[in-house]
């Protein structure tokens, strides 16, 4: 009987050992855009087109539209292709990373908007309301009236209409020279500064007499104002909007700010004040920008933290810097309760311009200290915003310098892996500056060992003393946290190092080999290193290495991290 022929195909070859059953065929993968097998080329084997199918016609009627046949479909024009870029994704991010321009600056270029203010008196759900529009909780929110004291800028969007909305502080009847009366000068600003200002009553309580007084304040401002009625989700506030009209601001909006219910009414009460461009449609939405217009966007600007413990003069010294009371300032403790970001531009005595985005943050105590719920939530605010920046400034009184808690701050920081410039402040009320100078050095070198060279500039936030020593500095340590070394050099280097001073032997008495060290990322600087045995490596080998690297390569005053790794044995099975 004859043996039946074999199936494979001019894409099979034999191979393994001979055995009654034949060979072993194994199918090589098909290239890609290979002609059938049935045709020479491909060329008799491939399909005409159909009617309709605007895909396969897209080659003959881009080049000649006159011959398209009825029921064709006419292809969009197709968007340039971009040429890829070859390089590592870590690396291609950290090179970047300047250049790129943010969300943000994405967003803001697009079409105009205007600016409403959130105003009323203290608990009637401003802050919610403006979470609400804004789309995360960026405020703090409580049930305690007061909370908000510093007025907080953001952008913000409904259904499709954008603006700035101001969330701003409860009004209250006081001095000008109390706190409550700084507070109100802030809202004025911020009513003063907006296009269409949102009046918050509460509909639960009614109508109260600090409503009807600042009702006539605010009637006697130039800008709009809207009646808003909040806390509306139940039936028994009819009563309340009723006697809202007495306030003499028109019919009030009935909304409740914590359930989203009634927005489409307050929609229709913005939409007068919008410029034409504010409103996107959905065409707008689904339209993107070329890539070439991405150039024109600004960059990212560098994102600057400023920590501390209560009155070290954070806030007068973000003021000093932008050049307006932007922050609510004062003699107390304590004043600032909200992280509130501000955009500044920056212009160096050099003529530089660069774009920061400064924070400033609530005062930090001792962790036994903090035992008020708001206080709670204001620390948790001051620790996300240093998990946020890539600078931080923290901010020490020139009378007290570096106590336990500034050096608690400090390390968080470090840990973090965020740059630390610290500021001296008060300068120039200290009589005996050597001696405090002496006295910051020794503190730094005992209980910040593991960085060195931290860069310490001593300002004066109320006279302006050395703010342009200050915005050096941090410019300065901003770069070389974002250093990247080449491969050459730091193997070099790691030869050098283990030749001086070998790694010490393992728990079982062998030798710990460092055989290749590369830099994987940057902001903070961190390495990897190929060893054997990497989990007998000490300690104490580790910092050596660090400091060896800082002091080789100039990274003062920036973390920097080390990871270990055992090398791939290509011979060892995987299990």
């Amino acid at each position: 009987m004859p043996k039946p022929k074999s199936r494979s195909n001019k894409n099979t070859r034999r191979t393994g050992p001979r055995s009654p059953g034949g060979y072993k065929a194994v199918k090589y993968p098909k290239p890609r855009n290979a002609p059938s097998q049935g045709a020479k080329g491909g060329a008799k084997n491939k399909k005409r087109p159909r009617p309709g199918n605007a895909a396969q016609n897209a080659a003959g009627l881009a080049m000649d539209p006159s011959k398209a046949v009825p029921g064709f479909d006419i292809p969009k024009k197709a968007k340039p292709l971009q040429q890829r870029d070859h390089r590592p994704a870590q690396k291609k991010r950290d090179a970047d990373v300047e250049r790129r321009p943010s969300r943000r600056a994405r967003k803001d270029a697009g079409a105009p908007m205007f600016t409403v203010a959130i105003v009323g008196r203290p608990n009637v759900g401003k802050s919610t309301l403006f979470n609400r529009l804004v789309g995360r909780r960026e405020a703090l929110v409580h049930d305690r009236p007061g909370v908000t004291r510093d007025r907080r800028v953001s952008e913000g969007g409904l259904a499709g209409l954008r603006f700035t909305v101001i969330d701003t502080a409860g009004y209250e009847d006081a001095t000008s020279e109390s706190l409550e009366g700084r507070m109100r000068q802030q809202t004025e600003k911020a009513v003063a500064d907006a296009d269409v200002a949102l009046m918050l009553v509460d509909a639960r309580a009614g109508i109260t007499p600090l409503d009807s007084h600042f009702a006539d304040l605010l009637r006697r401002a130039r800008t709009p104002i809207v009646l808003v009625a909040n806390k509306c989700e139940g039936k028994g506030q009819e009563s309340a909007l009723y006697d809202a009209f007495r306030l003499g601001l028109g019919e009030p909006l009935p909304i409740s700010a914590e359930h989203g219910q009634g927005l489409d009414g307050l929609y229709h009460a913005l939409t007068p004040f919008a410029p034409p461009g504010a409103i996107a449609t959905g065409d707008d939405e689904d339209e993107e920008a070329p890539p070439e217009d991405e150039t024109d966007l600004p960059l990212r600007p560098l994102q600057l933290a400023i920590i501390g413990r209560p009155n070290t003069g954070k806030s007068t010294l973000i003021n000093r810097l932008i050049g307006e009371d932007r922050m609510l300032t004062g003699p107390e403790p304590g004043v600032t309760r909200d992280s509130i970001p501000v955009d500044w531009e920056y212009k160096s005595p050099k003529g530089d311009v660069r774009q920061i985005r400064l924070v400033d943050t609530a005062g930090v105590r001792k962790r036994a200290k903090v035992i008020d719920a708001v206080e709670k939530l204001s620390v948790g605010e001051t620790f996300e915003a240093v998990k946020m920046a890539e600078v931080v400034i923290l901010v020490v009184d020139a009378e007290a310098v570096l106590d336990n808690q500034e050096l608690t701050l400090a390390r968080h920081v470090i840990d973090e892996g965020r740059a630390l410039v610290i500021a001296v402040n008060k300068w120039d009320a200290i009589k005996e500056k050597r001696r405090a100078l002496e006295t910051l050095e020794e503190r730094l070198r005992d209980s910040m060992a593991q960085v060195k060279n931290i860069p310490t500039v001593t300002i004066s936030g109320l006279t302006g003393l050395r703010i342009d020593a200050l915005m050096e500095a941090v410019f300065k340590v901003h770069d070389t946290w974002n250093t990247h070394l080449p491969t050459g050099a730091l193997n070099r280097w790691l030869a050098a190092a283990v030749g001086a001073h070998p790694p010490p032997l393992s728990t079982h008495k062998q030798r710990i080999k460092l055989r290749y060290m590369t830099q994987v990322k940057t902001r903070p600087p961190t390495f990897v290193i190929f060893s054997t045995r990497a989990g007998d490596l000490p300690e104490a080998y580790m910092r050596y290495l660090a400091n060896g690297i800082r002091d080789n390569f100039g990274l003062d005053g920036v973390p920097i991290r080390i990871h270990l790794r055992k090398p791939v044995n290509p011979y060892q099975d995987e299990k």
